[in-house]
């Protein structure tokens, strides 16, 4: 392998040069910088990176950490965060930790190692923070992405759970549905709960009485939790009209479970969703729906990530959320009680 002696002495320059070239220093002219870089072409020169990032202080690589790399929603978030940390010259260590805390804690520790410049998160339990603190004691560059952590000064981006949801719900009334059910994720993920405190307050300004029979927590947003908890609803022996799937994934299993019953939509069962569910949208356009732009979530928080680094992570202030209003899209999964489908 060609070592950056042997570039030095092909271009007809110092070892020196040749460092500086490579380390983007402002001392090279063009001319010398085009026929170092020209020698290393030719000789197939690859810079040691550990090497680079011990004179630099920098790795140029970012860590994502994500809930479930299945989901859609967070895969889109992937391709966001890549794209903006590529056209800036870093690489990306993807993490997926199946909400699961034990392997969050795992890959933040492999992060860590690894010296990454900064790290987004979307974390597996909103209700605990040592994971995520010994990233801020060590001064690391953090963003949050989907979901927030309450009274911790760490900057988050998120699409705005509660009001998608209360417009879904609010949707749903305005056809005459007054038992609504709704099935989300675990309660210790801040973006299921504030789906509920949408869709409950939709319900009060509704003057409908809350009946928490119709809320169905999952252990995670899984189409498993989907599948199980339309059965557990429909079985009811005063059963829903019309089911809101807490997320997509969710969704799938709910789709699921009406089907196997024999039900229809909208005739027999109207259904809504938190965000779009890929395969049935392409093919059949006919779900109801809150859209989220994750793809900009993930260029938001790469941004921001990106900021924080050139910045050291000291010269911000105080850390700022920034929250997107997802879209209602209205389509024709419901039948209004009021006369007629929508």
């Amino acid at each position: 392998m060609a070592t950056i002696k042997d570039v030095a002495e092909r271009a007809g320059v110092s070892v020196m040069t040749v460092s500086r070239v490579i380390n983007n220093s402002r001392y090279v002219s063009q001319a010398t910088k085009e026929r170092v870089e020209k020698a290393m072409e030719d000789l197939g020169y690859v810079p040691n990176a550990l090497a680079h990032g011990l004179i630099t202080k920098r790795t140029h690589v970012l860590g994502l950490i994500v809930s479930d790399i299945t989901n859609p929603f967070f895969t889109t978030i992937a391709r966001g965060v890549e794209d903006l940390a590529i056209k800036n010259g870093f690489n990306i260590i993807l993490c997926n930790t199946d909400e699961d805390v034990e392997k969050e804690k795992k890959y933040i520790e492999l992060l860590l190692r690894k010296r990454v410049d900064g790290i987004i998160l979307s974390p597996a339990d909103c209700s605990r923070r040592d994971s995520i603190e010994q990233i801020i004691k060590r001064n690391i560059p953090l963003v949050l992405i989907d979901r927030c952590i309450r009274g911790l000064d760490v900057e988050c981006v998120y699409s705005d759970s509660a009001f998608g949801a209360y417009e879904l719900t609010k949707y749903l009334i305005s056809l005459g549905h007054k038992r609504i059910g709704i099935i989300v994720g675990p309660k210790r993920i801040s973006t299921a709960v504030e789906r509920i405190e949408g869709y409950k307050r939709a319900l009060k300004e509704a003057n409908i009485p809350l009946d928490n029979s119709l809320i169905k927590w999952g252990e995670k947003y899984s189409r498993e939790d989907g599948y199980s908890n339309t059965l557990a609803l429909l079985k009811m022996d005063n059963p829903p009209t019309a089911i809101f799937g807490g997320n997509r994934l969710i969704t799938v299993g709910v789709l699921r479970a009406i089907r196997e019953l024999g039900m229809r939509i909208p005739e027999d069962i109207s259904v809504v969703s938190f965000d779009e569910v890929e395969d049935i949208s392409v093919t059949n356009s006919f779900l109801t729906v809150v859209s989220q732009n994750s793809y900009a979530i993930g260029m938001i928080a790469t941004e921001r990530l990106l900021k924080r680094i050139k910045e050291k992570n000291r010269f911000l202030g105080p850390s700022e959320n920034i929250v997107l209003q997802p879209e209602v899209i209205i389509r024709k999964s419901c039948r209004s009680l009021l006369g007629g489908e929508i």
